[in-house]
């Protein structure tokens, strides 16, 4: 049994918590109350998680080089944990657990020795940035778990490492008990909160890596501090054309990567180097444009001056050559899932993430824009917590994103309508943000689980018809619910329908609802685009 948290322990923790909730992965997607089938809570917690433990894979020579400073290693650690799951957090679940580890590393990083009254302080103070993340905090949720897991920690008044972490898995453990007291929702289907579920896990596995000493994995141990590569010569400028990108992700810290900026200046064009925010070291964006035998003197002199990761290589066409192309003021990123709605939004000129992107995933492709001013457009309500957070590290790194609240792919498409590049980019956001007030978004898919909705009980394999996010119809035929929600939509007025089909929509499904449109509502105008989007038959846009 510790006396106090060493970083072997925090190592532990992190492998135990992965452990953890990938065991509990599909239990805790269960808990979803919504019947709509993106039920991913557990899924999006053992992501971060395994963010978390890919950062603490691989620690520098600096923290093996902080020798007997225990404390300081321990912090180092942490923050390093806790800034792997910030960069993979996918959900408001991950992102809130992302903060709950933020807030203890901050505790942990100026503790002489983390015994248990450290660790309660942690727990409060991770506690505070859980709900300082969300910005309408709401009582029954992963937030009310993790401030009873701080309220026990700190109620015992214990310096005993082990009690303390007990005491707040057991506080943690009845508050999710009473999540359905607090949400009716929950109270309901029956079920707990999903993350405050995925919390008391986590908390579990610290009481279990706190209460043994066995080593670390080997792939979590701290290597050996080796001797750099040589350092490539720096090239002369080539006069052949640049015809290949080269991006990774660099830790490093900020002298080698002054020399990494000269030699990638002489290998190639299109140059850019941005750091991504905090880290030990921090974090840096690489982007150069290469001839081919140059690409692997890219990926060398980045050795040579950290950890590159996430390495790319990509054939520069003759429509993709980015290097004769100005800086951009501003730029637009769209989360979104099928290759119609891709197509779609790239035709627009923006950049496109795939659905439930992480931080990191976001902020990559901010940066890939090049452009000053980045407009991010989530799509889903799920993604609002992880564009905060990819916002404030843009913020970090001098880049300013802006985040257009959408919560479905046609308010995008209605956003992207009212944009002018001749314009202000603030003046666009406005406007944006007023096309995205005035659509009301519809949904069509088949329910994922029972529950009950204020259209009543829907069972498994039923269809469903959402409007704002609430199920209003239920039924057993495509056609019919559709037309259903569309008469519910309109009914509420509006002069333009967009429908987007999804990629298994019947042939004849966008014919049925034409025809119904002209005959029930023959004063609106109708388009339709084939999204394939998986999970949703059809989206549904009025404005």
């Amino acid at each position: 049994m510790l006396e106090t948290l060493d970083a072997a322990a925090v190592r532990r923790w992190c492998g135990a918590g992965l452990a953890a909730l990938r065991a509990h992965q599909q239990e805790i997607d269960q808990l979803n109350v919504y019947p709509v089938p993106d039920g991913d809570t557990g899924t999006n917690l053992v992501l971060t998680l395994t963010s978390a433990q890919e950062a603490l894979e691989v620690l520098d020579g600096d923290i093996v080089a902080a020798g007997d400073k225990r404390e300081t290693i321990v912090g180092r650690v942490m923050r390093r944990m806790a800034r792997g799951a910030l960069l993979g957090a996918r959900g408001n679940s991950g992102v809130i657990v992302s903060q709950i580890l933020r807030g203890m590393a901050d505790t942990f990083s100026t503790a002489v020795a983390v015994r248990g009254g450290e660790l309660a302080r942690a727990l409060k103070t991770a506690s505070e940035a859980a709900y300082a993340a969300v910005a309408r905090p709401v009582e029954g949720t992963v937030l009310s778990v993790v401030a009873a897991a701080a309220e026990g920690a700190n109620r015992i008044k214990s310096d005993d490492l082990l009690a303390v972490a007990r005491e707040a898995a057991r506080s943690a453990a009845e508050a999710l008990a009473r999540t359905p007291q607090q949400l009716p929702v929950l109270a309901r289907a029956g079920v707990v909160d999903a993350g405050g579920r995925g919390l008391v896990v986590l908390l579990d596995a610290l009481v279990e890596a706190l209460s043994t000493t066995t080593p670390a994995a080997p792939s979590a141990t701290l290597p050996a501090p080796s001797a750099p590569p040589e350092r490539p010569e720096p090239q002369p400028v080539r006069r052949q054309e640049p015809s290949y990108e080269v991006q990774y992700l660099l830790d490093a810290t900020v002298e080698p990567v002054e020399t990494l900026r000269t030699t990638l200046d002489g290998l190639g064009d299109s140059l850019v180097i941005v750091g991504t925010g905090e880290g030990e070291p921090p974090t840096w964006n690489v982007h150069v444009h290469v001839p081919v035998n140059d690409i692997g003197a890219a990926i060398e002199a980045g050795i040579a001056a950290g950890r590159p990761h996430r390495i790319s290589v990509t054939h520069l066409t003759d429509s993709s050559r980015e290097h004769d192309v100005p800086r951009q003021e501003s730029a637009t990123v769209v989360v979104a899932e099928g290759d119609g709605l891709a197509a779609l939004f790239a035709g627009e000129g923006a950049v496109v993430v795939g659905r439930n992107p992480s931080t990191a995933e976001i902020l990559e492709a901010v940066l890939r824009t090049h452009a000053q001013h980045v407009i991010l457009l989530p799509n889903d309500s799920n993604t609002h917590a992880v564009a905060g957070s990819a916002a404030q590290e843009a913020a970090a790194v001098g880049v300013r994103l802006s985040v257009v609240g959408t919560r479905s792919p046609v308010q995008a498409l209605a956003a992207l309508a009212v944009r002018d590049p001749q314009r202000r980019s603030e003046d666009d956001v406005i406007a944006m943000a007023e096309a995205v007030g005035a659509c009301r978004y519809g949904e069509v898919t088949t329910a994922a689980r029972e529950a009950l909705t204020v259209a009543g009980w829907c069972r498994p394999g039923e269809l469903l018809g959402l409007v704002d996010g609430e199920v209003n119809v239920i039924g057993g035929s495509l056609e019919e619910v559709s037309r259903r929600l569309l008469d519910r939509m309109l009914g509420g007025g509006g002069e333009l329908v967009t429908l987007v089909l999804g990629a298994d929509a019947p042939a004849d499904l966008e014919d049925v609802l034409r025809s119904h449109v002209a005959q029930a509502w023959p004063f609106v105008e109708l388009q339709c685009y084939a999204g394939g989007q998986p999970r949703y038959h059809l989206l549904v846009g009025v404005e």
